[in-house]
């Protein structure tokens, strides 16, 4: 008997009448994830295809790994580098695993612990979404963020965020970025300061961390190029350094065509136009950060990982064509303009991409509007040509 003739013989208890209906949910939440759902839907407009949304969440998360995997790596080089003269591959991965994984660990079995309870509580599938939520929450928290703090913050996200809107589909806002955003005004000095950065920094004056955006915040100088932006050897959140990373993980969501390359070509273009304005600035009028290389901008932060991963959620973002380019383009000028403004928010991206998310639909709606009065006036043209 094969696997799947095996969960049919399991599924039947789950089924309705069965002994354990009240736990279907659990049941086929474990079925889909190894096996694509044998159901299609009865009644409504839908498009056929041979990819469900668990699928398209896991291909999400394989975009992830690399710019995760080089976190985890370089989470824990940035605390062994100060305090030892040489650090080995393995020995900085595995510092850095044991830091990382908890995190990633505490996410999950809370956030989906509260998804499993309103599935049973509501007698409706799992969603899938927190498949992804779940890791890029730990993925754009400083390291040393404590493990309680992750998971109150992952609870107000999920349940503010997503099931008090009706769970995946439903939520208006990034619940990542909510989660982040949480804890960026409920622990301000656990999120922000010299100190998060670098794992186990405040307990070692040899280690101090302070990201780039915070020193330039400061009107201090930064010691890094920018090769070593790009490459992201450098303290910041766990997997938002890599602009390299970041740009493989890109690539392999625009290939599988799971992420908006308008969303990310436009947040770019938005970005990069603001920077070269206030670089455009006499020198002793600007500050640090408006004299800061546009293009440095553009790497250092969570500017890059948040136009690749949070401003391309799709059920966040704007859905038409146009509303795509107008959401990415100002979501790149508003993340420039809030951290050279606003020193106190050095770190622009997450505040861009959950005030674009409140007006998404506005903007597809005006998109839209516009359409049907530019055919209306086509049409009204045709007749009275014709006339």
């Amino acid at each position: 008997m094969g696997l799947r003739d095996k969960l049919n013989k399991l599924k039947e208890p789950f089924l309705k009448g069965g002994k354990y209906e009240k736990y279907h949910p659990l049941f086929q939440a474990f079925d889909t994830f190894l096996y694509v759902p044998d159901e299609t839907t009865k009644k409504g407009a839908h498009v056929r295809d041979a990819v469900d949304l668990k699928r398209v969440m896991i291909t999400v998360v394989l975009a992830l790994m690399p710019a995760l995997l080089f976190g985890i790596w370089n989470s824990g080089y940035q605390y062994l580098s100060q305090i030892q003269d040489e650090v080995g591959f393995w020995e900085a991965f595995g510092e850095g695993a044991l830091k990382v994984i908890p995190m990633i660990l505490v996410s999950y079995i809370v956030g989906l612990a509260i998804e499993f309870y309103f599935a049973l509580k509501r007698g409706h599938d799992v969603n899938e979404g927190y498949l992804v939520t779940g890791i890029l929450i730990p993925m754009i928290f400083p390291i040393d963020t404590p493990l309680w703090m992750i998971g109150v913050s992952v609870a107000f996200s999920v349940l503010i965020a997503k099931e008090a809107f009706g769970g995946t589909g439903m939520n208006l806002l990034n619940p990542a970025l909510t989660a982040r955003a949480f804890a960026f005004f409920a622990y301000p000095t656990f999120m922000s300061g010299t100190d998060v950065w670098v794992a186990n920094a405040g307990e070692l004056d040899a280690v101090s961390g302070e990201t780039i955006l915070g020193k330039l915040a400061l009107n201090e100088e930064v010691s890094y190029n920018t090769y070593e932006m790009f490459m992201g050897v450098i303290p910041g959140s766990v997997a938002e350094t890599s602009t390299l990373l970041i740009i493989l993980g890109a690539l392999i969501l625009l290939f599988t065509k799971v992420g908006s390359w308008r969303i990310m070509l436009s947040g770019l273009i938005g970005g990069a136009l603001v920077a070269l304005l206030f670089n455009a600035l006499p020198a002793d009028i600007g500050n640090s950060l408006t004299n800061f290389t546009w293009y440095d901008h553009l790497l250092v932060g969570g500017f890059a990982f948040g136009i690749v991963f949070m401003a391309t959620d799709p059920v966040t973002a704007t859905q038409t064509t146009k509303g795509k380019w107008i959401y990415g383009f100002l979501i790149g000028l508003l993340a420039i303009l809030i951290r050279v403004v606003n020193p106190a928010y050095p770190e622009g991206m997450m505040m861009a991409v959950l005030f674009m998310n409140v007006f998404a639909p506005t903007i597809d709606y005006y998109v839209v509007q516009a359409n049907i009065k530019r055919r209306q006036k086509r049409l009204e043209s045709k007749k009275l040509k014709a006339a």
